[in-house]
């Protein structure tokens, strides 16, 4: 996702990381926007004390002199935040309601602010979900959204031009219990049919054994997880309560370079 900032000219003077302890993100930001000022928003408490912890070590005391001021909260205070980036990497799958955290994030955004996020998308761990299929047992993750309606989520939070695109990434195991203590940190199944109550030692090693059948030509357990990249500008069209999108004169002459050397 960080190769695609060379695609923005605009340099951020705030940047909301979004997510940013499990996200990973802040170096990659810090270098890119050395001197923006940065957003920490946390879901939780818990997660904000942790990256808080981060901030305070030596190591960054000593990394942070070169480089703008660090502000962590968490997503129920930041709403009085403003910035000219959103950047939230591999938490949308994790949203209840995606549109409602758009929308969310659109009123956040400077007016020609941008966003960019990744997220799993729906071929992500198709080959775990046919295990579970073939032994007659609910799902084992969330249904993922689709990068087209993601996108079309987008257009109507108030973004224009969204891009999305993905990629298929395969990671390998040795064992059936190395999958699934990385599974594991991956986080829980939220799907509502998922098993009731807690598993069984019997039931875990049911489970390791029908992973083997997950075994490719070079021997290792594989995975498939589709990652989802999207990005978009801030609209700057107004959007009346009926859905009619009005466009400025001036914008009209802007967007149409005959219609402005008419005139």
């Amino acid at each position: 996702m960080a190769e695609r900032l060379i695609l923005f000219r605009r340099l951020p003077q705030r940047v909301v990381d979004w997510g940013a302890l499990l996200g990973g993100g802040a170096d990659l930001l810090t270098g890119a926007y050395p001197q923006a000022s940065r957003v920490v928003v946390e879901a939780t408490e818990s997660l904000a004390t942790r990256s808080r912890g981060l901030l305070s070590s030596p190591w960054w005391a000593v990394w942070r002199r070169r480089r703008g001021p660090v502000e962590v909260c968490i997503e129920a205070t930041a709403g009085r935040v403003s910035a000219d980036l959103i950047w939230s990497n591999m938490l949308v799958q994790a949203e209840k309601d995606p549109p409602v955290l758009l929308a969310r994030w659109a009123r956040m955004l400077s007016p020609d602010g941008f966003v960019m996020f990744s997220c799993f998308g729906p071929g992500t761990l198709l080959g775990l979900k046919g295990v579970y299929a073939r032994l007659g047992w609910p799902p084992p993750t969330i249904e993922f959204v689709d990068m087209h309606d993601l996108g079309d989520m987008l257009v109507r939070a108030g973004f224009a031009d969204p891009v999305m695109d993905q990629e298929t990434i395969t990671v390998q195991w040795d064992t059936p219990q190395a999958l699934c203590e990385d599974l594991r940190r991956l986080g829980g199944n939220a799907s509502p049919q998922r098993f009731q109550g807690l598993r069984t030692p019997r039931w875990a090693k049911s489970l390791h054994l029908a992973l083997e059948s997950l075994r490719g030509p070079g021997g290792k357990l594989a995975l498939d997880f589709e990652v989802v990249y999207g990005h978009a500008f801030k609209s700057g069209l107004a959007k009346p309560a009926d859905g009619e999108a009005r466009v400025p004169l001036e914008d009209m002459r802007r967007l149409m370079p005959s219609a402005k050397a008419a005139s």
